[in-house]
């Protein structure tokens, strides 16, 4: 392409609300252009990467077998109502209403209308298994859209969905996807994790996530150092510690702790270390009594492990205050196990700790030297905390490290949840009526855009991988105005490279060197050829490559050129 026809629009300014690195490149280079709250507009040049986003992940759908459709953005309110998400979903569904005053939503998701669609088509076990996909736009109301396009209201999603008559099959698929992933993550060249994680709010037994690792990414993933596993730090699992737990050495005695209701002023008051302490948190049970949950001082509780507990209630809910007293007869920072007959759930950590110190249960006091078993009867043991780093790995190779990560993409086992509450059946081979099982895959196209961004940047810009890249290469002209000899040796580069199937941009935009040079980094094209007379004299050409650090020479051909940017 010609840059003189792209209205290429750059900026060396830092827009002021542009907190992270992907956006303040993006809106510097041209590439989209805020409408609203969490809604941008692409430009042309930000269409040349999001088309060929798009093309990678279409060509690897269409290789595993799924068929591409395209479901309605606006959706009827029944359908969610159906499977109870409708509420659950609370305010990140965009509502509305037509003429006639029903309801509909902006779909942040489309389990429902595809099952919907199958329901109406599919009959016998014979159309199964069968694989859809789409690539469309989605909104959901985000409470605080910031960071452009990583937390935009509106954006471009691949979501696909399987339908199988048994589980077996819906793993096979659930394999065969994510395989098409991490093609996808390999062709575009990024450095990626795959992690186990929490299900959420769409459900279902199984899931992962794929992360572009990024400095910036707001997912902690706990990886091991040495072995294979790797999830996310809300599903990240912790074992039990080896060996015996120590005999008691110290008698429990209270301790006056006034005004301390915190582990760091209890620690500091008694001069331990906070790993020597234990903090408790009540939540509400099922029978809507309390339950003590108890950990070590230094770790933090993962709300997601304690929802899942059998006998505490879903939604996750803190117990208040008055609840609290009257269960316990103090408040919260002074509380513990001693003479309480509610349900204790001790983390693993714990289960091999001895004289530790704990709420008493009366304000302003504390017990030392508490153990189990001798002074409150032996709790049950549960994975209650977050992971952190040094933790011994999961999978019994070397220890945990956490790496931060942009989720781009999610692939769940969602099982009958979806067929079932909307009612999908088909026949088997003997005539029965079968519920089938469900797989939901979803990658997220644009924000896949920024994430990349934040992975492969440098001072001058964005530094994209070739399979990413807006133009493969550019060509640059010295003085095009004043030499017929450079102008024609750019276009017929540009004529010949284009024929030769190489995504070429050509600056014929009359510009001095140093503004075309720094556009080109700015934006990020892999590859500079820069045109002059004393190089066409020479039959050479200098090139550079984006991450290089000095530039060099290439023959002015078009399969010497080839040969230099890897396309040989």
């Amino acid at each position: 392409m010609r840059l003189s026809r792209l209205a290429l629009a750059t900026t060396k300014e830092t827009p002021a609300d542009a907190e992270i690195v992907s956006h303040q490149l993006m809106l510097r280079a041209g590439m989209i252009r805020k409408l609203g709250a969490g809604l941008y507009t692409w430009s042309p040049l930000g269409m040349r990467v999001l088309r060929k986003v798009e093309t990678i992940v279409r060509e690897e759908m269409d290789a595993i077998g799924a068929l591409e459709i395209l479901m309605p953005a606006v959706q009827p309110a029944e359908l969610w109502q159906q499977t109870g998400r409708w509420d659950t979903m609370g305010d990140l569904m965009l509502r509305m209403t037509d003429r006639a005053e029903r309801e509909y939503c902006f779909g942040p998701t489309h389990e429902e209308v595809m099952t919907d669609f199958v329901k109406r088509d599919v009959r016998s076990y014979k159309q199964l298994p069968a694989t859809y996909y789409q690539i469309q736009t989605k909104f959901r109301d985000e409470i605080r859209p910031r960071f452009g396009l990583m937390r935009a209201r509106e954006f471009l999603m691949k979501d696909a969905y399987s339908f199988h008559m048994d589980s077996d099959d819906l793993a096979r698929e659930y394999q065969s996807m994510r395989g098409a992933y991490v093609r996808i993550l390999d062709r575009m060249g990024l450095d990626y994790r795959i992690v186990a994680a929490d299900s959420g709010a769409i459900g279902g037994a199984k899931s992962e996530e794929f992360h572009v690792l990024a400095q910036s990414g707001e997912d902690a993933l706990a990886v091991s150092s040495e072995g294979s596993y790797a999830a996310n730090i809300e599903a990240a699992m912790t074992v039990p510690g080896d060996g015996e737990r120590p005999a008691p050495t110290r008698e429990l005695k209270k301790i006056d702790t006034p005004g301390v209701t915190t582990i760091a002023a209890l620690a500091a008051h008694l001069d331990v270390p906070t790993e020597a302490t234990s903090k408790a948190i009540v939540v509400m049970g099922e029978d809507a009594r309390p339950v003590l949950l108890m950990l070590r001082g230094d770790h933090t509780l993962n709300e997601i492990k304690a929802e899942k507990l059998d006998g505490v209630a879903t939604p996750l809910t803190m117990a208040d205050e008055a609840t609290i007293r009257a269960h316990f007869g103090a408040g919260p920072g002074s509380l513990g196990p001693v003479n309480t007959n509610i349900a204790v759930v001790a983390d693993h950590a714990l289960a091999k700790a001895a004289d530790m110190v704990v709420g008493a249960n009366y304000d302003g006091a504390h017990f030392t030297g508490f153990n189990w078993g001798r002074d409150h009867p032996e709790p049950r043991f549960a994975d209650l905390r977050n992971v952190e780093a040094g933790d011994a790995s999961p999978d019994g190779h070397g220890h945990i490290q956490i790496l931060r990560g942009i989720e781009v993409g999610h692939v769940f086992q969602l099982g009958d949840k979806y067929s079932r509450a909307l009612e999908l059946s088909v026949l088997d081979e003997d005539g029965r009526a079968v519920t089938p099982q469900m797989g939901c895959y979803g990658f997220g196209v644009s924000r896949i855009v920024a994430a990349a961004i934040e992975q492969c940047h440098d001072d001058a810009g964005i530094r994209w991988p070739m399979a990413m890249a807006p133009f493969e290469l550019v060509i640059v002209p010295i003085k095009a105005d004043k030499s017929a000899a450079v102008r024609e040796t750019c276009e017929r580069l540009y004529d010949e490279l284009k024929a030769a199937g190489i995504d070429v941009a050509y600056d014929d935009r009359g510009l001095r060197p140093g503004p075309m040079f720094a556009d080109a980094e700015l934006i990020g094209i892999p590859h500079r050829l820069v045109v002059s007379d004393r190089g066409i004299e020479a039959g050479m050409l200098e090139y550079r490559g984006r991450g290089d650090a000095e530039s060099g020479e290439v023959a002015a051909d078009v399969a010497a050129i080839r040969q230099k940017i890897g396309r040989g």
